[in-house]
């Protein structure tokens, strides 16, 4: 047995596959790389992993919360160290003695006066203030015996100044004079001073014990339990916990690059996941360029978007509007991939969300309201409508997940509810990426498609003014698809719009057509070569129409593919008749094509042929109806018309039963209304 591996050879393959390497690589370069260990825990919040025990020793310290708490405690009774600075009160008893013409008893009433102030203290203005302020009432001393001195007593300067007036300026005028002539007053200076740096020392030494280790968790022991609340002090040491991992990770230093290889492999594991749904699910776009590159570009900007909102602001993660990415994909694919690119989203945006479960219950449930409420976009005002349903949507989910949580709405946030508001707003935008993602990638939108089928557009009205046998061929033709599309899956408002447009061509020639003649048929006066070259043209003249209209290009192709290789049988066949014998080539009387390449432009092709047909029916009943029917669509088919179109055989006979049935619908005998006697 031959078990030899051989690689793809494949470009297509390896192109392909390179997008997704590409779109791999951008996710790894977008997301954060935190050599931290991060755990799922969120402050005041219960701790939803399971139990968690020391795998070492972990020594831990107080909360911030606890240690500020205690730190102000101590601010609140810390008592500061002043200096009694005694050589203030010897220079004014120095000075004191040394004055003339002054009694001894005198002398001695002031110094005992002075004595006692400078007993109690005498203070700076700033100090007297601080001690107001802060309701101080005592001080250290920083005497080796730490004597706590009260503050109730102590004066400023000037105080002292005007106590001493009080006391002697009246009993001894002279002594007083005395003493503003020896400039008393700048005598009275402050003897006691704040030591700063023994109250730094002093608090710094009571500081010592909040700053330290406060206990260590042994290897083993429990940290935190499921269910429990995470507190300011179980936060700390789940921190620490984390610090720890960290040191030991760098010691080995493996942790960046295991980190890294981590991300390799999940960014590889969620590539190979949508690599291997659109090849089961969605072969058509899986196959596609455009649609890959379309929808690798969705998925990872809004990945970028959400990591740099997520680095932005604290729950930044909650301004994305993940609602948007179903609202883009249903509008341009179906509910499934859209359902699946917003899972894959919020799985990859999970491993920057704090809380997991909470994050991802709340996208999910936004989002699958936003696939529910916009199956099918027609109307911008629905855009709006799921805008207000997703944003109940958030509220309701976010709600939930609190009472699940913490069973309580204590803590639940206003700032969260204004980020679901922004969310809201920025999703309402959605109209605008929708036109972006049309004129990047070619695509149509079922908006776009609404608009083009009104019939007040500029071309439509010109075709039903130069035109109206076309344009009511038209308009039967666009009745008669829709009714088959919805059968058999294929895009209704695509083939109603091309329906529509496809004979817009006719209104640079319309006599020469049969619907627009009243009696004169200008092909009498033409050969049957030239006939059919007119008859040709108005697929040209409609594609040029097309391209200055600037119509889709899905409208375009159907323009073109509504005839595809077929000949102008009429022409053709008179031509022939009159030139017997002959080897006539039918390329002048055989349309440009291609054939028909998709459901859609298949679809026109019949309804096209056996709308006209069927006005030239005498008789329509059920039996001359079906038989046109089977013979037109069946002939089709001979030919290999439809070869290149994906529908099959029973879809053709899908088709024949819902145009069977629509053609009878209209060309119902109604009943003749009785005149009155």
């Amino acid at each position: 047995m031959n078990l030899s591996f051989r690689l793809p050879t494949d470009k297509k393959f390896w192109f392909t596959a390179s997008l997704y390497v590409i779109a791999g690589l951008i996710i790894i370069f977008f997301m954060p790389r935190h050599e931290r260990i991060e755990l799922s825990y969120e402050k005041n919040r219960p701790w939803s992993n399971p139990q968690l025990l020391a795998p070492f020793d972990i020594p831990y310290y107080l909360a911030p919360e606890i240690k500020q708490e205690r730190i102000d405690s101590i601010d609140r009774i810390l008592i500061p160290v002043f200096d009694i600075d005694s050589s203030v009160k010897n220079n004014i008893f120095v000075m004191i003695n040394g004055l003339d013409s002054v009694s001894t008893n005198q002398r001695n009433s002031l110094i005992k006066a002075i004595d006692e102030i400078y007993l109690a203290g005498v203070i700076s203005s700033e100090d007297a203030q601080r001690f107001s302020e802060t309701e101080m009432r005592q001080i250290r001393t920083s005497s080796s015996s730490a004597v706590e001195m009260s503050t109730e007593k102590m004066l400023t300067s000037r105080q002292a100044y005007e106590h001493l007036e009080s006391l002697f300026s009246r009993p001894f005028p002279t002594l007083w004079r005395i003493l503003q002539s020896k400039n008393f007053s700048s005598y009275l200076l402050p003897n006691i001073k704040e030591n700063e740096v023994k109250t730094a020392d002093l608090r710094n030494s009571l500081l010592t014990p909040i700053e330290a280790v406060q206990g260590i968790i042994q290897k083993g022991e429990e940290i935190i339990n499921r269910g429990e609340m995470v507190t300011p002090q179980r936060y700390q040491i789940l921190q620490d916990y984390e610090n720890e991992l960290i040191k030991r990770e760098q010691q080995r230093g493996i942790s960046k690059l295991n980190i890294i290889f981590g991300l390799i492999l999940f960014a590889g594991a969620v590539m190979l996941t949508i690599y291997l749904f659109l090849q089961l699910y969605r072969p058509d776009v899986f196959n596609s360029y455009r649609h890959t590159i379309c929808l690798l570009s969705i998925f990872v900007g809004f990945h970028a978007f959400a990591v740099f909102m997520s680095d932005l602001f604290v729950d930044g993660l909650y301004i994305v509007p993940f609602a948007i990415i179903p609202i883009l994909l249903i509008v341009f694919y179906d509910t499934t991939v859209a359902m699946f690119f917003l899972i894959m989203e919020i799985v990859l945006c999970s491993l920057i969300a704090k809380l997991q479960f909470e994050f991802c219950f709340i996208q999910l449930s936004a989002g699958m309201t936003a696939i529910y409420s916009m199956r099918e976009l027609s109307r911008r005002s629905q855009l709006l409508r799921t805008a207000l349903y997703v944003f109940i949507a958030y509220v309701v989910t976010y709600a939930a997940a609190e009472l699940i949580q913490i069973a309580s709405l204590n803590t639940f946030s206003w700032k969260l509810i204004g980020f679901f508001a922004i969310n809201v707003v920025l999703t309402s935008f959605a109209y605008i990426l929708i036109f972006v993602v049309e004129k990047i990638f070619g695509f149509i939108s079922v908006v776009t498609l609404v608009e083009l089928s009104d019939i007040n557009n500029p071309i439509l009205r010109e075709l039903s003014e130069e035109c109206p046998g076309t344009f009511q061929h038209s308009m039967a033709v666009a009745n008669l698809v829709t009714a088959a599309a919805n059968r058999v899956n294929a895009n209704v408002q695509l083939v109603r719009a091309g329906a529509l447009y496809h004979d817009i061509g006719k209104t640079k020639n319309p006599a020469f057509f049969t619907e627009n003649q009243h009696g004169v048929n200008p092909h009498n006066a033409l050969s049957p070569t030239q006939s059919a070259r007119v008859i040709i043209n108005h697929v040209v003249d409609g594609l040029r129409m097309a391209e200055k209209a600037k119509l889709p290009k899905a409208i375009r192709d159907m323009i073109v593919q509504h005839h595809g290789t077929t000949t102008t049988r009429y022409f053709y066949n008179t031509y022939c008749n009159d030139h017997p014998g002959e080897d006539i080539d039918p390329t002048p009387f055989t349309y440009p094509g291609p054939n028909p390449q998709s459901k859609e432009a298949s679809l026109l092709m019949m309804a096209d042929v056996v709308e006209a047909a069927s006005r030239s029916l005498t008789n329509h009943n059920s039996e001359a109806i079906s038989a046109l029917v089977n013979k037109l669509i069946d002939a089709q088919v001979a030919e290999g018309l439809h070869k290149n179109s994906p529908l099959s055989f029973r879809d053709i006979t899908t088709i024949k039963e819902a145009f069977i049935k629509s053609l009878l619908t209209m060309y119902h005998v109604r009943i003749a209304y009785p005149d009155k006697k």
